[in-house]
Order: structure tokens, then sequence, then C-alpha cells
């Protein structure tokens, strides 16, 4: 693990795009924080959830969060996390991603991040380490946007429903019932929950067991388990969402 302010020596640098490499313990909880540039997260090992005001991230290996420069948000590890780390100039490039975003990183990038986390703060532009980090630029460019984003509820009363269905996946309570509590219609509820985070109740609430439930996976637990764990009728239920999710089925999704 770095000392906590160590990556502020990566931020100030003069050059476009500094990596920074840091290795974290399971449950490690790093404290809301902003950065002045643009952040790229990535774990080689582990899983990183990011939480801002607007949601939340999950960020397993072989994925990659990008944050814009002034978001402020907190890192929680599950498993041993390998962080790399990329802060980069909001003009570094064309073409950056312009929204927070968790994307797909295959071996030839994931290998230029590494390789950078190997560069001096200070390079030249026109040696091998500049070219390195131009075409690091280029790939981060062309990564493809996963959805593994759940967007966050500004509203006070919302945002601690949210969090229960986030904490308790495997419970039940209805659209009704969650509206009685909030002493809403139904009608109002769903309404409001929709305007709040862009998408309905029973989608939030889908989004949120199948992104939970990644990090049961990365522990090694059965499918079956984690289905039911997840308020998964069967195995076979909730395999079938998180292919149509994920584009792969449970079973191939950390190979």
């Amino acid at each position: 693990m770095i000392h906590p302010d160590a990556h502020i020596l990566y931020e100030h640098a003069t050059m476009p795009v500094t990596a920074m490499a840091a290795d974290y313990e399971d449950r490690h909880f790093i404290d809301a924080h902003t950065h002045r540039r643009a952040q790229f997260l990535y774990a080689t090992r582990g899983i990183m959830m990011i939480e801002t005001r607007q949601g939340r991230w999950v960020v397993p290996p072989s994925r990659g969060v990008w944050l814009q420069a002034g978001v402020e948000h907190t890192v929680r590890m599950r498993g041993n996390v390998h962080m790399r780390t990329l802060f980069v100039d909001p003009d570094a490039a064309p073409g950056l991603p312009r929204d927070n975003c968790v994307v797909s990183v295959s071996p030839l990038p994931r290998e230029l991040i590494l390789a950078a986390t190997e560069v001096p703060l200070e390079y030249s532009m026109e040696s091998r380490n500049g070219r390195l980090m131009r075409f690091l630029l280029d790939e981060l460019r062309e990564l493809p946007v996963l959805p593994f984003h759940i967007p966050w509820p500004a509203d006070r009363k919302l945002d601690s429903l949210c969090r229960q269905i986030y904490d308790f996946p495997d419970a039940r309570i209805t659209a009704k019932e969650w509206a009685d509590k909030l002493a809403m219609s139904v009608r109002t509820f769903h309404r409001h929950f929709r305007n709040e985070t862009g998408i309905t109740f029973a989608q939030w609430r889908q989004l949120a067991r199948l992104l939970r439930s990644l990090e049961r996976l990365a522990e090694g637990v059965s499918i079956l388990q984690v289905a039911l764990e997840h308020g998964y009728a069967s195995q076979s239920a909730y395999a079938a969402l998180f292919k149509r999710n994920f584009g792969v089925p449970p079973s191939a999704f950390y190979r």
C-alpha cells in the first residue's frame, strides 16, 4: 500500500499523463476525495467499488473506470486489489471520455497501462516513454463503454431506499410497500424514481442485484448460492439475466 498522499505528486506533474501503481488489502476503503485531473482506475486483480453522488461503479478485473476531474468519490476494495491509476489532463488528446464510465480493457491497453506505471513523472514527449503515453491515449479513446454503472437518486428518501436494496439484494419488498413507506401513491413513487435515476424501479433493482452479485462471484462463491443470495428463484434465471446484461454467462465472466 502506498502513502495516501502519494497521488499528489502524480497529479501535479507537468506531463499530460502520469501512471501510478498501488496495492490494497481486502475491504480497504479510500475516503471521499477529488482529483484535479481526470483519473482512470484499473485493477489487474480484485474488484473496486467506486461511489459518487451520481452513482456507483463496479469495476472487476479487465475493466477500468474513467472519472472526470473534480468528481468526489470513494473507493472500496473487494479482495486484494492491484490498482493501476492514470492521471490525465482533460486536453491531453481529443476524443477522451466526457462522462464517468466503466470501459472494457483488452490485453493491449492492459499492457500499456502496466508499462506506463514504470515511466518516471517527467519524460520527453519525443522519447520512447512519450510515444508509449501517446499510444496509451489513443487506446483509451477506443475502449468500449460497459453497463457497470448504477445511477443514484439525489432525493434523501430514495437514497435511503436504494441503500437498503443494495445492501440486502434478496429482500422482496414490493414497490407498493416502498411507496407506502415514503407516503406516496405507487404511481407517484414510480414517476419520482424514474425522474431521479433515469430508469424504472424494476430496472434499478435488477441492475443493483446483478452488480452486487459480481462481488460474490469474485470470491469464488457458487453461482447457485449467488443467485439465491441476490433474490433470484433459480440459477438459470440469474444466469439468463446476467448474460443479457453483460454478454457472457456468470461462469465465464472472470475467465
